[in-house]
């Protein structure tokens, strides 16, 4: 993953891209949209990704919990939806594997980077 700092009218956020191959498409809550090309790294994804920690990736509302500990859940997999700036977002499972631990619930204000679940 790689971070980076946008700014949105003048407010700065942070964000993580997952480097692969795609063109990416963001919309703000003015409905603007930034279309970004990402080049595929050479070397495996970031180990973050590895770990089955799944982290905030920006400032939000838990809207939906998809999953309970004990769940098997697949790579890719929508596990929670995340409310930010008026938009729902879908965070999905980096890896296949077993839910262990829910460290939210529906209605927590979370903030970047907190962790949301643990799949082993």
């Amino acid at each position: 993953m790689k971070k980076f700092i946008i700014k949105v009218d003048g407010k700065p956020y942070e964000v993580e891209v997952e480097e692969v191959q795609a063109t990416a498409v963001v919309a703000t809550s003015k409905t603007a949209q930034l279309q970004a090309s990402i080049a595929a790294p050479s070397s495996p994804s970031a180990s973050a990704n590895k770990s089955g920690s799944v982290v905030s990736p920006m400032p939000g509302n838990i809207l939906k919990i998809n999953v309970k500990i004990g769940d098997k859940v697949e790579a890719k997999q929508t596990i929670l939806i995340l409310e930010a700036m008026k938009m729902e977002n879908a965070i999905t499972a980096p890896k296949a594997g077993t839910v262990t631990d829910i460290q939210v619930k529906i209605g927590d204000c979370v903030p970047t980077g907190q962790l949301l679940l643990t799949i082993e």
